[in-house]
């Protein structure tokens, strides 16, 4: 028989009766509700996000203008979700929204799986029915402690007014330690309304709960011999050193070793990429430098990274002749999907922290190996295969844009400073290649998820967090799809009413770019159910919708590029407007592809640069790839 959830088990147990006296009476006397924003203030909360409705007007009455944090109102409970988000990766703080109980709880387990699978500290708060209608089917009862069980880090139900400041501070607490991410306190209107008695700070009750920081045993000794064994090393950095703050430790770690390093799509900026080590992204739209030197080297670091499908490609032949280091703070990503020679479970900045000093020891003793071969072969991928694209064929005379010229543009003309939000497809892969990241917390995107819609809710988010914490001098630029961009594009009302002046560039192909992408390559070119005709050519128009006048209708500058004149015009006046949100349309060619590509479910040796040039294979098993033997995705990709 199937376990009962636990709302559903709550649903069983005899409900408090209103007879029950309250047996703590020390501190100030409030409701449930009220302790709720006391406890948010007393943590340090200075934004929150969110959307109001029956079963959470409680707090929502209790937020006034005396409130200490700043309250933004969106126009959907995902949308708060995914600014709640962005927030969080722009300021490295926790990100936090609230919002109501059934349909608005549900909305909002999107975002809740996506911070979880990206690994971002969020508390969401969600209404819930008084504890006596629970079970009973009640007006937008939803079982959302059930629901968001298996997609978030921790969930609570909250039945009792004087558990509600304890339950904030652990949620709070929890949220942000260890491996980050998303927390759900499910509150009933029970909790809300009784009365209870506050006080600050509360002791949290977390038994079994103690992330490991520090490596323990002979693990980094274990560690710095390899290094001291290894020609060809490379550090192959994920997001989890991001959320650790590890930027200045992976640098010294690879200036100290020589080895190169690569990093997933959530690290991107981690490093500058004008440092000569940095190769990029690795994985299906890697470099090829990036997966080739990872495919070769006899010596790989997994620093705060996972093995994802979207890097390792077919995962026994990735990097085939490596002896792996992982280092993890969450000990169920060690050998989940890779066995390591070395584990090391602990926060990725205190473990380099005591590693590098371990690392000089055996480098007095051993000398540090002879690398100049491996950046030989590096440099020799770099220079033959660099991030390149083409420019459109057969456009009309008034210009059709190349989508890469456009983000490639939108980089050299950005402030340094900048924050890029992307949303999820083509265009998110040619911002991670094209833009020249120079500083960590400047890339903002839905990795494991993939989630359409994320880019403009977490651009405001992003940008709530650069006026919060960098006196809004970083400004946000947006890079997002016409498909992605309609999934929440209401959100313009919120970015113009909270005052948040986002910067929208809209990569307008009037498809589902890789969607398409696919269908080209693996499908026969059957384009079923990608066409949105929102924008086809100068001289016939489809805008269904017209972007400018949707902008314009939110009060926002729209404007349209078709040529290249006309991009870095309406670019640079973009740039000039701080006031308010700017979208701009840029029309590009359709027909655009992202390389490099590994196909889906291909080893990364069969990285296609270009359709048939593959440079990590022999020649002979170039041949054998074009002539379809070694599987339906690679001859269909080399025949596109």
């Amino acid at each position: 028989m199937a376990t009962p959830t636990p709302l559903q088990a709550f649903s069983g147990v005899p409900k408090a009766t209103a007879t029950e006296k309250q047996s703590i009476v020390d501190g100030e006397k409030m409701t449930g509700a009220q302790a709720l924003v006391r406890a948010l203030e007393d943590l340090g909360v200075k934004d929150v996000f969110g959307i109001p409705g029956g079963a959470i007007l409680p707090v929502y009455n209790a937020i006034n203008q005396h409130t200490k944090f700043r309250f933004v109102l969106t126009r959907h409970e995902q949308a708060a979700g995914h600014a709640a988000e962005g927030y969080a990766v722009a300021t490295g703080k926790v990100g936090v929204c609230i919002v109501t109980s059934g349909p608005g709880a549900t909305n909002v387990v999107t975002a809740i799986a996506d911070a979880n699978m990206d690994s971002i500290p969020m508390v969401v708060i969600t209404g819930q029915v008084g504890v006596g209608a629970i079970g009973t089917d009640a007006f937008q009862e939803a079982d959302i402690v059930g629901i968001t069980y298996p997609v978030a880090k921790h969930s609570y139900l909250v039945t009792n007014a004087q558990d509600v400041p304890r339950v904030l501070a652990e949620a709070y607490y929890i949220a942000g330690s260890g491996r980050p991410g998303p927390v759900v306190v499910d509150l009933t209107k029970t909790a809300q309304n009784g009365q209870m008695y506050y006080s600050w700070p509360q002791r949290m009750i977390l038994p079994g709960y103690n992330p490991t920081t520090k490596a323990h045993g002979h693990v980094l000794s274990d560690a710095a011999k390899l290094f001291s064994q290894s020609y060809r090393p490379v550090l192959y950095v994920g997001g989890g050193a991001v959320r650790s703050n590890a930027g200045k430790q992976v640098k010294e770690l690879a200036d100290l070793t020589g080895a190169p390093i690569v990093t997933t799509l959530p690290a991107r900026g981690i490093v500058p990429d004008s440092d000569p080590k940095v190769l990029g992204m690795l994985g299906m739209h890697g470099t090829i430098a990036a997966t080739g030197a990872v495919q070769r080297c006899d010596l790989l670091v997994a620093i705060g990274s996972r093995f994802s499908d979207r890097v390792t490609g077919r995962l026994d032949s990735f990097a085939p002749a490596a002896r792996v280091i992982h280092i993890d703070i969450d000990p169920a990503e060690i050998g989940k999907n890779r066995q390591p020679d070395v584990p090391i479970v602990g926060d990725v900045a205190e473990v380099l922290d005591d590693l590098i000093p371990e690392i000089k020891r055996q480098q007095a003793i051993h000398s540090k190996p002879n690398l100049k071969p491996w950046w030989a072969q590096i440099n020799e991928w770099r220079e033959k295969y660099p991030t390149t694209y083409d420019e459109p064929q057969d456009a009309p005379v008034d210009g059709s844009l190349s989508p890469q010229w456009v983000v490639e543009q939108l980089s050299k003309n950005a402030d340094p400073e900048t924050i890029w939000v992307a949303g999820v497809g083509q265009h998110q892969m040619w911002a991670s290649q094209l833009i020249d990241f120079e500083h960590p917390h400047s890339w903002i995107s839905s990795g494991g998820l993939g989630t359409m819609g994320f880019g403009l809710p977490a651009a405001i988010g992003a940008k709530v967090g650069s006026q919060r914490e960098f006196n809004g001098r970083k400004p946000v630029w947006l890079i997002d799809g016409d498909g992605s961009f309609q999934m929440t594009s209401e959100e313009l009302a919120t970015a113009l009413l909270d005052h948040t002046p986002v910067k929208i560039a809209i990569i307008n192909n009037s498809v589902y770019g890789m969607v398409r992408q696919w269908q080209t390559l693996f499908f026969d070119h059957h384009y079923s159910a990608t066409s949105l005709n929102d924008g086809e050519n100068r001289d016939d128009i489809v805008d269904v919708p017209d972007f400018v006048k949707l902008a314009e209708a939110y009060d926002c500058v729209g404007m349209r590029a078709f040529t290249k004149d006309e991009a870095l015009e309406a670019i640079k006046k973009a740039n000039a407007i701080n006031d308010r949100p700017v979208l701009i349309d840029f029309r590009v060619w359709k027909d655009a592809m992202v390389w490099p590509m590994v196909p889906a479910g291909a080893s990364n040796d069969e990285v296609a640069y270009r359709p048939g040039v593959r440079p990590l294979l022999s020649p002979a098993a170039q041949a054998k790839a074009a002539a379809g033997s070694t599987g339906n995705s690679v001859a269909a990709a080399d025949a596109a």
